[in-house]
This record gives structure tokens, C-alpha cells and sequence, in this order.
């Protein structure tokens, strides 16, 4: 049975740490997590938790607990990981149009080292040589993912090097005697269709041929999780299957037995989160019937920012009337969390839920408006744990310097 949250403990927690709070769940990340690991079972994978999606210090501390990796994007993050008690080589750290002395930091404190620029590429190997191994991030021409703005494997993406640059590639490993030991690809989020990952997985194998010393290729991740009850997600089972077949043709093809790295990240927090926010006014036009809720984009900017749906529910009136309603935010702008939406009717003072907004919800966050965030609530084994105070007014002049 899928593990969630009951409307009794939501509304617990948000009379117990107020509104706006973002709520997770610990359980549901583990499900997830099991999820992966079971799908994957026949061959050899590792999955680093995108931590891009949510780096509280509690989460990353949970997501080692249940034995997975981490993947990061900058070098803080690898320094919150760190801090959480992941050794180096369960960090893989991927930034993108950073300077070389972030990857230089990266390297000094040990983790796995993925490089996505030719500049780099070459720099790092004139400096380091055969000393310190490397992965390469590949541009493999993949257009994929639920939304532009998120799809990042396809010609005009500034992520990875270009499959059609292998030569150069391969002329900087030589000259450079850089050790290549893995290989990698991302081309988007929200993927539906696991041929998507087979059409990589194909490119990959392909230019793996070119480094003798390869241990392990990395597809990345974007496992799409329902956003809505009709919504498809990835069947992993099938792809983990697919997969682990093409791993073991290509050991007995070419005698290499290699590893399978993942990188999931709103696939392991996205459904563990719930924000909860209250009603201020009901305010009724010649058009529509707005909802105005005490928080805006700043929040939450995935519906403006993706046009993101996320499943609402008024868990004070579960049982009123429906009737349909615009919900927006107060920021002072256009701040639309959903158009005509269907909810049971809805009071002012009433408790609305958004589902899955564990991934890229609070970690997106701002004080647009200057507003305060919101408080991190974790709820493991029935237990509420608070994981991050909610903002104060002093908070948005802490690192202001005062000089008129």
C-alpha cells in the first residue's frame, strides 16, 4: 500500500507548526526508494539522490540512512552532503558553467568528479593527468522531459559534451592520459516513455567504446511521478528489466561487466511533500471565484513557473459542496497556483493542501515581497519533527549591511 499522509495528521501539523509549512514524509521517500532498488535488482545499479530537489540536512541524513547515494549540482551541496555523512565516493558532484576552481574544491575534497565542458575537460586533465579519475557528460541529442525549460539532452542544451564531439574527446584523453572511468547522460525530467532511457542507453554503449577504463555508466534520471490521478508515471519495473538486459548482452559482447548509475530526484521527494496554506479571503468577481491563500510563488513557483499542476484539496470541508474556484497567492502580481479548479467549498480560515510538493517546492523558495518562508515539517514513524523554523522579520536583514 502506498504510503500517505492522513488529512487528520495535516491538519495536526499545521495547527501545531502553523501555515504556510511544507510537510514530508519519511516513509514515502523509502517506498520510493525500495521501489528503484527492486527494479533494478538484476544488475548492478547505484542511484544518487538529486538533491537539487530538496537539500534539507534532514532529508539528505534520511536518503543515507536508506542507503542510497547523492548527486550534486555546486560545491555546496557537496559540502551539505558531506555534512550529512556521505563519504566522498558516495558524492557525485556535476556542475555546469562553473569556474575551475569549483571543480578544483570538488576534487580536493575527493568525490566523484562528472565534467559536462571541453575547456574543463582538458584543463582538469593538463593538471591532473591519469591521478584522478573523471566522468564525462554527454550531450547524446535526446529531446525528452515534460517541459522545455526541464529538457536537457537535446541540441541547444548548455548541458553535456556533444556526442558529435567524441574526436575531440578522445584527443584530450590521449594527450592528457586522463583517466575515464564513467560516463554520462541526462536529457530531461518527467520522462513517460522508458524508450527514451533505451535511445540513451544505445548512444551510451556506443561511446563507451572509447574509454578501455569505463566502470560505470550514468543515465541520469527524470522518472515521472503522477501529478494527477490519471497521470502515467515510468514503469520502472519494465525499464529496470530492459535495462539489466542490455547490461548483460553488452558484458557478454564485450567481456566488461559495467555499473548502472540513476540520479533520481523528485522521483524519491516529489510525493513524500505536502504544502499547506490557508485560506485569507474568498473574493468573488463578474468572472471567477478567487481563493487567496497566505502564500504566493515564493513559495511554491512551479505552477508559474512550469505551468506545474499540483492536486489541490480543502481538507477543512472535505465533505462541501464543489464548486469551482481560481486559487491564487499574494504576491502582488499575477500569482495563479490553479485555474477553475473543482474544490469542496471553501471558507476563509480553511486549510488547503497542495500534493506533491516535496520536490523543488520550498527548495525554490524566495522572499519575493519580502515575505518569510515557511517552516520544513518531517513526519517519520507518526512522529513530527520540525526540521526548519519558519522566517522571522530579523531574517531578512541578517546579511543586509546597514551603511546610510
Amino acid at each position: 500500500m502506498s504510503q500517505k499522509l492522513t488529512r487528520e495528521q495535516l491538519i495536526e501539523t499545521a495547527e501545531r507548526f502553523g501555515t504556510p509549512v511544507y510537510v514530508y514524509h519519511a516513509e514515502k521517500i523509502e517506498e520510493q526508494l525500495n521501489e528503484l532498488q527492486s527494479a533494478f535488482a538484476g544488475c548492478k545499479s547505484k542511484f544518487f539522490y538529486a538533491c537539487k530537489s530538496l537539500t534539507n540536512i534532514n532529508i539528505l541524513k534520511l536518503v543515507k540512512q536508506l542507503g542510497a547515494n547523492v548527486d550534486c549540482v555546486s560545491i555546496n551541496e557537496v559540502m551539505l552532503a558531506l555534512k550529512a555523512g556521505f563519504e566522498p565516493k558516495q558524492i557525485l558532484f556535476t556542475p555546469n558553467c562553473v569556474d575551475f576552481d569549483e571543480i578544483e574544491a570538488g576534487k580536493s575534497l575527493e568525490v566523484n568528479i562528472n565534467i559536462d565542458n571541453i575547456s574543463i575537460l582538458e584543463r582538469f586533465g593538463n593538471k591532473y593527468g591519469n591521478s584522478y579519475p573523471v566522468c564525462i557528460r554527454l550531450n547524446p541529442h535526446i529531446m525528452a522531459g515534460g517541459n522545455f525549460k526541464i529538457s536537457t539532452g537535446h541540441i541547444d542544451s548548455k548541458f553535456g559534451i556533444s556526442i558529435h564531439q567524441m574526436r575531440h574527446i578522445e584527443r584530450i584523453v590521449k594527450s592528457t592520459k586522463l583517466n575515464v572511468t564513467g560516463i554520462h547522460m541526462h536529457t530531461g525530467s518527467e520522462i513517460k516513455d522508458i524508450n527514451v532511457f533505451l535511445q540513451g542507453l544505445e548512444v551510451m554503449f556506443e561511446m563507451a567504446t572509447h574509454f578501455p577504463n569505463l566502470e560505470f555508466i550514468d543515465l541520469g534520471s527524470g522518472f515521472k511521478v503522477p501529478y494527477q490521478d490519471d497521470d502515467v508515471k515510468t514503469d520502472v519495473h519494465a525499464l529496470g528489466k530492459k535495462v539489466c538486459e542490455a547490461f548483460a548482452a553488452y558484458e557478454k559482447e564485450t567481456g566488461k561487466t559495467l555499473e548502472v548509475w540513476f540520479e533520481p530526484g523528485k522521483y524519491l521527494v516529489s510525493e513524500c511533500g505536502y504544502f499547506i496554506v490557508k485560506a485569507n479571503v474568498i473574493k468573488q468577481t463578474t468572472a471567477t471565484v478567487f481563493v487567496g491563500v497566505n502564500s504566493g510563488f515564493n513559495h511554491l513557483i512551479r505552477p508559474m513557473f512550469y505551468e506545474a499542476y499540483h492536486r489541490i484539496e480543502n481538507i477543512s470541508n472535505p465533505n462541501g459542496a464543489e464548486r469551482i474556484y481560481t486559487v491564487v497567492g499574494n504576491i502582488c502580481e499575477t500569482d495563479t497556483f490553479a485555474w477553475d479548479r473543482k474544490l469542496n467549498e471553501v471558507r476563509e480560515g480553511d486549510l488547503l493542501v497542495f500534493y506533491n510538493a516535496g520536490a523543488y517546492g520550498f527548495e525554490m523558495s524566495s522572499n519575493f515581497n519580502s515575505r518569510l518562508k515557511p517552516a520544513e515539517v518531517l513526519i517519520k514513524e507518526g512522529e513530527a519533527h520540525l526540521i526548519r523554523k519558519r522566517d522571522v522579520f530579523e531574517d531578512l536583514l541578517k546579511n543586509q549591511v546597514e551603511v546610510l
